[in-house]
């Protein structure tokens, strides 16, 4: 059976139902953040049923509307602790609580289809497709588009990231080249590379959509690789693996996690004065600048590992300025023409 870290979700696996859907759909193949997320969402939600005295059996939705209900009440704070004073605020984000309901649903359909359950009581939004009108989900979804960081500050992040370690700034150049997510970022192997062709090999294991692709990186990428290679080579006495390894004492020589990528990203933030960087900005970034260059949206697709192109338009965005500059650039070519049919009337009949 695939492993789960239990102690993270007591609840869960103390409720021997949620402990077998969290298990099996575990040993189906979902990503470990996959099941971190459920695991996490399934066990705020029997602690809300056990608050209410509600067996998830025989919850209806009017249980999950009144959770729904905690997690827009629920006090929190924003912000990060090394960097200020933390700002109280209220209900948890609208992409967390869209997460916590895919989860708690998937639960359910669990129990459906297990006979232990005539309904599901998370309702599903419907798109309005042959004419039917659209329905609802529980929750109004609120589409944020992804922060671009502006050329000014994208200077400063990239004078900041020239203080990190070599391998920091490796980190950096190929999560920008290779739009890479975290996970794909800290799970790359020295035999993923081909450099004489710039070509990294993304295993299907390391992505998030489960399938193989390639990315490019360019020669500063290159040229960091090759240098890092050499230094990695005499830190750990050895070339093959994983390429990112910790330098830290008690972790000396083991694979770099997620959570240290992370935290360079936060101390690079906090050193350029841009708090909205996170480790997805280089990934946005990368994905802008190639729609600035023209790529067509299946080629982005293809590049990011999208299997939705609808995906795929939610991190695609030009800046204000740029969509302005476009319109007053379409603007006077058309006023041109329309100057020159005018100019018609100029002449006598």
């Amino acid at each position: 059976m695939a492993p789960i870290p239990w102690g993270k979700f007591p609840t869960v696996a103390e409720h021997q139902l949620a402990r077998r859907w969290l298990q099996f759909t575990a040993n189906i193949g979902r990503a470990p953040n996959t099941i971190d997320a459920y695991g996490r969402a399934v066990e705020d939600h029997l602690r809300f049923c056990a608050a209410e005295a509600t067996d998830p059996l025989v919850a209806r939705a009017d249980t999950v509307a009144a959770w729904i209900r905690n997690m827009l009440d629920r006090p929190r704070t924003v912000g990060h602790a090394s960097k200020g004073p933390r700002q109280a605020a209220t209900g948890l984000a609208n992409a967390t609580i869209q997460q916590r309901l895919v989860a708690v649903r998937s639960f359910y359909e669990y129990l459906v289809e297990d006979g232990l359950r005539e309904q599901n009581p998370v309702r599903r939004g419907q798109a309005g497709r042959g004419g039917r009108r659209p329905r609802q989900g529980l929750v109004r979804h609120i589409e944020q588009a992804p922060w671009i960081p502006a050329e000014e500050v994208w200077q400063r992040i990239l004078a900041a990231c020239a203080a990190e370690s070599l391998r920091n700034r490796l980190m950096v150049t190929l999560a920008y080249d290779g739009a890479l997510r975290r996970e794909e970022l800290v799970q790359l192997d020295v035999e993923d590379f081909e450099p004489a062709h710039r070509l990294i090999h993304l295993r299907a294991e390391t992505t998030k959509s489960q399938r193989a692709r390639e990315v490019a990186f360019g020669s500063t990428s290159s040229q960091l690789f090759v240098t890092y290679l050499r230094e990695r080579r005499t830190l750990f006495g050895r070339i093959d693996g994983p390429l990112f390894r910790s330098v830290s004492n008690r972790n000396y020589g083991a694979p770099l996690g997620p959570s240290s990528w992370s935290k360079t990203v936060e101390r690079i933030a906090r050193s350029a004065g841009a708090a909205r960087l996170s480790t997805h900005t280089f990934r946005h970034l990368r994905l802008t600048d190639l729609a600035r260059a023209d790529w067509t949206l299946d080629q982005i697709a293809q590049y990011a590992g999208h299997r939705d192109l609808a995906t795929t338009m939610r991190y695609i965005h030009l800046s204000g300025r740029e969509l302005a500059a476009r319109f007053h650039r379409a603007n006077t070519t058309i006023h041109a023409d329309r100057e020159r049919l005018l100019a018609s009337l100029l002449e006598e009949p």
